[in-house]
């Protein structure tokens, strides 16, 4: 079964972060995952559910698999793009879906997610929704693309990667709940990460 999508109203929206994090961990067989694995767990429309794992494997301490970072930024990048430009099923190059990522820290991974996804969702709900409609859509989808370019680069600056991929966590959650509280509130932390980059990268 693959995770709602923007367009599967299926699932109550209260669930359906949770949702994607037990489809991820049913993905995680053996002692490494392909991201391919990932992909066709989730199911190939499910964009907003793939930017969300991908985001939160960086966000939470299986960022400490290395180059995750810059590897996160290319497949949102990616996956933002297929967006604006419409498509309706996910494609990625080889070369990032041959990537494995080992099984045991992105099982860590989903564990430490697991609490806060289950508060969070607690006050998800549809509203704001003319953000999910164009042109406002592009605007964040513009703005995160952006991000994404600089990401790879933040790995130079320890957290400075997982604060980027947390306020990209918070848009997929808003854009794959249809809450556009929190794809404002996504925005509001995208203005404030060069600020926090600057901080953490200055020597004390």
């Amino acid at each position: 079964m693959s995770a709602p999508t923007e367009s599967d109203g299926k699932r109550p929206p209260t669930r359906a972060l949770s949702h994607v994090l037990d489809e991820l961990e049913k993905s995680a067989v053996g002692d490494s995952i392909r991201i391919e694995d990932v992909i066709t767990q989730l199911g190939h429309k499910s964009f907003a559910s793939l930017m969300l794992v991908f985001s939160l494997i960086s966000t939470s301490p299986a960022s400490a698999i290395p180059g995750i970072t810059a590897i996160v930024a290319a497949i949102v990048f990616i996956l933002l793009a297929q967006m604006i430009l419409g498509r309706t099923s996910v494609w990625l190059p080889d070369f990032i879906t041959r990537r494995r990522m080992s099984t045991a820290k992105i099982c860590k991974g989903i564990s430490w997610l697991r609490k806060p996804v289950h508060f969070v969702e607690r006050y998800l709900k549809p509203r704001l929704t003319f953000l999910f409609h164009r042109p406002w859509r592009w605007v964040p989808l513009l703005l995160l693309m952006g991000l994404t370019l600089f990401m790879p680069f933040m790995e130079l600056v320890p957290t400075s990667g997982s604060i980027a991929s947390a306020v990209i966590a918070l848009f997929a959650a808003g854009y794959l709940t249809r809450d556009g509280g929190l794809v404002l509130l996504s925005l509001g932390f995208l203005l404030a990460v060069p600020l926090a980059v600057m901080y953490i990268g200055v020597p004390v």
